[in-house]
């Protein structure tokens, strides 16, 4: 990670601004112009459009954001939410959802959309207590439907409210922050604090935007007593609502967060704490169990007394490494390890998991492990279960992995499926008298969850970087999911293409197999969801980059022959059609932060299920029940969402007469969520107008300078008149006159 001292932090923003606004003031030093050309290159690049072809699912990493799909639609507030100003649903408790939430899948939405929504569901189930069920008539739902862009309402609005997932707007990341939105909460730099941490540049914000960077005080909405956060779901882009296609319009106050703040790969840790104490969650639905070995009592895990060895808590050394740090701390990074370098052939150790209570019918057990003896060695899951008296003793074989000699952390999935109560257990089995290793195992996940139907591990990840050269590929090896169609995987670590030399591209082909006479040609109506793992130990942690794309009519899904076009393979022995996917998969910069290349492996996970079922999934809206004490509200319809016909929504903050809009000393009063202005008066000014900018004089003061004015001309012809008299006068008396006449007539 880079470093940056508060004055090197300064003194880059300083020199950003000036470089980028003022180009006459740009004269500094080589060191300073680079980092410029640096920070500029970055948010550049965030301004590329990869172009969508026949070939691509679509931009990848380089597609629009929220804002850039919703420009136009003026009337959002904050770019993507449909809201009444006047409402506050962070902070009332009238507004908070009671789970599980009602939804309807609209037939609008593109078939690709309901699977990405369902996608965002689970997300929410393992994270927290938050919950959906289909609609069955509750007079609160959420309603996804297909209208223009990517926007919600804020809060339960008990009448029933719309979730737009429009063009664009269908990716698992987009979902969950809409939904954000309608659990009651705003975006992260609308914060009363947002000042301290980002800095937001007014003179480059597209006229008519600036209240979408308005911030809230604290009585409005709340930070639920958690840090700022560059990594939210809910933050802005660097370019949001900008003029300049290359300067931002909202910086942070380290530099190195410009390119980490508007992440679109899933929930932050803030973010998962952020709504579980708003929810006042508990427990997460459907996370069963985890464990990373840490802690001594090894979550509850227990030691069969009936086999002949133990599993060891095991310290991570350089030689011998634990998952969970991955050699990155010293006297820390825990695994349990079975010793198979001793014993007789067959000796084998259990550990046991502590009962658990699932409430739905299938699971999914994640692990890593690694076996460093002979090939031979065995790693066998087992499950306990209710014998009918309720104890659970009756066992099943699950799976058995064998050794191969591989000294590397691998990660398996293993499904289970069990409708009450049960343990898991693992057992090592020493596999011949050879062997001199161990079996290892390490961050353990059970979820109630579908384990994906394919993984990919692709070991020493950064030598591939270094070595490929831009177009270059990995070709998986060809998997099948439940119904039996055959695919592959293709990773293009430094690009599809050769103008995106940064990215890692991945894509879906079809391969021939041993059922294409059976199953369904073309493969239409199928979601392929691409995972990159990240591999934090904790589930509930890990921003995994996802990608879904669902496959047509389109001839690349019909059968892979020779006569259909398809290439012969060598290395599968089978047929391969041309890849469909992403060229912008994951940027480099993304790749090496978190967990992703975790001692040096990436790990693809691969989904490829029927959506067939989701083309009908619309259901009719039961009118509201009379005697409702909430009122109607009137839904955003698909006409009233264009921009054309847009109603600007203004942002209201706290106190909408802070600061004061009024002009001239006006006092702003707030009557019905509307603001006015009383304008102030003096004995010669009046002060008009909405805001008291339009300056007076006073009607009594005008008529005062009318009548002064008039006064003072009738006096001065009063005083002509006697004087022009007066020369009369005395041009008659002649020079008779004498200094006595002049007297009298005086």
């Amino acid at each position: 990670m880079l470093q940056f001292t508060h004055q090197s932090v300064k003194a880059k923003q300083y020199s950003f601004r000036e470089t980028a606004l003022c180009p006459d003031r740009a004269m500094g030093s080589r060191d300073s112009l680079s980092q410029i050309a640096a920070l500029v290159g970055v948010l550049v690049a965030l301004t590329v459009q990869a172009v969508p072809t026949g070939d691509y699912a679509d931009a990848g990493e380089l597609r629009d954001d929220i804002l850039e799909i919703n420009r136009g639609l003026n009337q959002l507030f904050e770019g993507d939410i449909a809201i009444d100003s006047s409402r506050n649903a962070i902070l009332d408790q009238k507004r908070r959802w009671k789970f599980p939430i009602p939804y309807i899948l609209t037939d609008s939405l593109e078939l690709n959309a309901k699977g990405v929504i369902l996608q965002a569901f689970e997300e929410y189930r393992l994270r927290s207590c938050v919950d959906f069920k289909p609609y069955e008539g509750e007079s609160s739902y959420v309603s996804f439907t297909k209208l223009s862009g990517c926007w919600s309402y804020v809060g339960d609005d008990r009448t029933g409210q719309n979730v737009s997932i429009g063009a664009g707007c269908d990716t698992k990341a987009i979902v969950q922050h809409e939904l954000l939105h309608a659990l009651g909460f705003y975006h992260e730099q609308s914060r009363s604090d947002r000042d301290n941490y980002v800095k937001i540049w007014w003179d480059q914000i597209e006229e008519g935007k600036k209240h979408n960077f308005n911030k809230y005080e604290d009585d409005f909405i709340t930070d639920l007593n958690t840090p700022y956060d560059y990594e939210s779901i809910m933050h802005y882009r660097p370019l949001s609502f900008n003029k300049n296609d290359s300067i931002p319009t909202i910086t942070t106050s380290i530099p190195y967060f410009n390119e980490v703040i508007g992440q679109r790969l899933d929930f932050s840790a803030v973010d998962v704490s952020r709504l579980n104490r708003m929810y006042d969650c508990a427990n997460t639905l459907t996370l069963l169990d985890q464990c990373s070995f840490e802690l001594n009592n090894i979550c509850g895990m227990i030691q069969n007394e009936e086999d002949n060895a133990d599993w060891v808590q095991t310290l991570s050394s350089p030689a011998d490494t634990d998952h969970t740090m991955a050699g990155l701390c010293r006297d820390s990074g825990y695994f349990m390890k079975f010793d198979t370098s001793s014993g007789p052939v067959g000796s084998s150790a259990l550990l046991e998991s502590r009962i658990l209570y699932p409430k739905r019918d299938e699971q999914c057990l994640q692990f890593f492990y690694k076996m460093t003896g002979a090939a031979g060695d065995k790693l066998v899951i087992w499950i306990r279960t209710d014998d009918g008296t309720g104890t659970v003793r009756s066992i099943r074989k699950i799976h058995t992995i064998t050794g191969s000699g591989d000294a590397a952390w691998k990660m398996a999935y293993v499904t289970l499926k069990v409708s009450g109560k049960f343990r898991y257990f693992f057992q090592g089995v020493r596999g011949s008298s050879g062997s001199s290793g161990a079996v290892s195992i390490d961050d353990i996940t059970l979820t109630e969850t579908i384990c994906p139907s394919s993984v990919w591990q692709i070991h020493n990840f950064t030598g591939i970087l270094a070595s490929t050269p831009p177009g270059g590929l990995l070709k998986s090896k060809c998997f099948f999911n439940s119904e039996g169609h055959s695919f592959g995987i293709s990773v293009y670590p430094n690009g599809r293409e050769s103008g995106y030399p940064d990215y890692v591209g991945i894509a879906l082909h079809l391969c021939s197999g041993e059922n294409d006479a059976v199953v369904q040609w073309p493969v239409k109506n199928r979601q392929a969801t691409i995972v990159a793992v990240d591999q934090d130990p904790d589930v509930k942690l890990r921003m995994s980059s996802t990608r879904s794309f669902t496959t047509d009519t389109d001839p690349r899904w019909n059968r892979p022959t020779a006569a259909s076009g398809a290439e012969w393979d060598v290395g599968c022995q089978c047929f391969r059609r041309k890849d469909f996917g992403w060229s912008t998969f994951i940027s480099h910069k993304h790749l090496h932060s978190r967990s992703f290349l975790k001692e040096n492996d990436f790990i693809i996970t691969v989904n490829f299920n029927d959506l067939t079922h989701l083309i009908q999934t619309e259901v009719d809206v039961e009118p509201a029940s009379p005697g409702s004490d909430v009122p109607n509200e009137e839904p955003i319809s698909e006409v009233e969402m264009r921009p054309e016909v847009s109603k600007h929504r203004e942002a209201r903050a706290a106190d909408p007469c802070r600061p004061n809009p009024c002009s001239n000393g006006g006092v702003c009063v707030e009557r019905d969520g509307r603001v006015s202005c009383r304008c102030a008066s003096t004995q010669t000014t009046i002060y008009t107008g909405k805001r008291c900018e339009e300056v007076s004089v006073h009607i009594g003061v005008v008529g005062a300078l009318i009548a002064g004015a008039a006064g003072t001309v009738i006096l001065t012809l009063a005083i002509f008149t006697v004087l022009r008299g007066a020369r009369c006068l005395l041009h008659s008396f002649g020079s008779a006159i004498t200094e006595e006449n002049v007297g009298i007539l005086l």
